[in-house]
């Protein structure tokens, strides 16, 4: 008869323990339906044809296949993690930050990404126009690094937007023991004039035991469907390792809409873009012996290009494009030109997702 009350008591404790424990996973699952409501998954998948002309030969690739994820824990709150299972054959982890807005002209970065520089080197590979990216984009001023960023919107009639930031140096793979007395730092300004944008921009990175500190400044023209861009990127080398360095970049493009709504093709874009580089230099130092520095080689000889070609839209622009482009280099006497650098015919389908 004295066990019936313990037991009423331990029968009411566990219906308690119950009903908590349901309590904290309704609470819990609450929780995860509301975060995963903002969380969204996306990606670009690049697939293209290249024929060289000069050697009649062909291939087909897969140059960009990324996936990303990216939303906000609260409205002030937001987060990216991009990973390419695809660039040039492989697995990079591209984008990963956290990215705070007290309020609505101000945002603070830090994490891994593209660093505020350049136009064309600052566009994901759905935004391109083109299917090879321009040497300022490939070359000379692409840099992604991990570190801190600073960004501000001002509205003087016309929006200024300025970020800034400073960086490691370390790159994408080397950050577990990479220790330094000096920091990167990268800086754009952009005024968004009606029609026209002026971006001005400047970064200085640090290989090897070489300063090299880049100055870019570029304008697009945009109004109805023309778009025109020209930029302009200058590189400095500290201690005289290597001549300065010059890339320019012009394109021109005009938008057709496709009137029929019927039709498979939305928009038709014919298209144009001269770029040159003279000799670069990544700014690493190659040989040399266990007490001498190696000197600084040219990575990429001088040369100039012509592309021309037509864009197909299969969607809204930059959602599904084919990109058919004809790319004719022009080396200087010596230069040697890279496998993939050669006279070529391009034909390359985009999906953004």
């Amino acid at each position: 008869m004295k066990k019936k009350p313990y037991l009423l008591m331990a029968l009411t404790m566990v219906s308690m323990g119950m009903n908590a424990q349901n309590s904290g996973n309704s609470s819990l699952e609450k929780g995860i339906e509301e975060f995963t409501k903002t969380m969204t998954i996306g990606g670009t998948i690049r697939s293209k044809y290249e024929y060289q002309t000069e050697e009649g030969e062909g291939r087909f690739e897969v140059r960009t296949a990324r996936i990303n994820v990216i939303g906000n824990v609260t409205p002030q709150v937001s987060y990216k993690a991009e990973i390419d299972l695809c660039d040039e054959g492989k697995i990079k982890m591209l984008d990963a930050y956290t990215r705070i807005k007290p309020w609505k002209t101000l945002q603070l970065t830090i994490g891994q990404e593209r660093v505020p520089f350049t136009i064309d080197a600052h566009r994901s590979p759905h935004q391109q126009y083109f299917a090879n990216r321009s040497f300022i984009a490939k070359q000379v001023g692409n840099v992604r690094d991990v570190g801190a960023e600073i960004g501000y919107t001002w509205n003087v009639g016309f929006p200024i937007v300025v970020n800034a930031g400073i960086f490691n140096g370390s790159g994408l793979t080397n950050q577990k023991d990479y220790w330094t007395k000096g920091v990167n730092y990268s800086a754009k300004a952009q005024f968004l004039f009606p029609n026209v944008n002026l971006v001005l921009s400047t970064q200085k990175i640090k290989p090897s035991d070489v300063t090299v500190t880049m100055y870019d400044g570029g304008i697009t023209f945009h109004k109805g469907g023309f778009i025109a861009e020209a930029e302009y990127l200058y590189k400095h080398y500290s201690k005289n390792a290597f001549h300065d360095v010059h890339a320019f970049d012009v394109f021109v493009c005009y938008d057709i809409p496709v009137a029929n709504p019927k039709s498979l093709i939305r928009k038709v874009s014919p298209l144009a873009r001269y770029d040159f580089m003279s000799d670069h230099s990544d700014g690493t130092r190659y040989g040399g012996s266990d007490t001498e520095l190696g000197a600084l080689k040219i990575n990429d000889y001088k040369r100039h290009r012509v592309t021309g070609g037509v864009t197909l839209s299969l969607a809204k622009p930059f959602i599904s494009d084919i990109r058919i482009n004809y790319e004719k280099y022009f080396y200087r006497k010596g230069g040697i030109a890279k496998v993939s650098e050669k006279d070529k015919i391009v034909v390359e389908f985009m999906t953004m997702f």
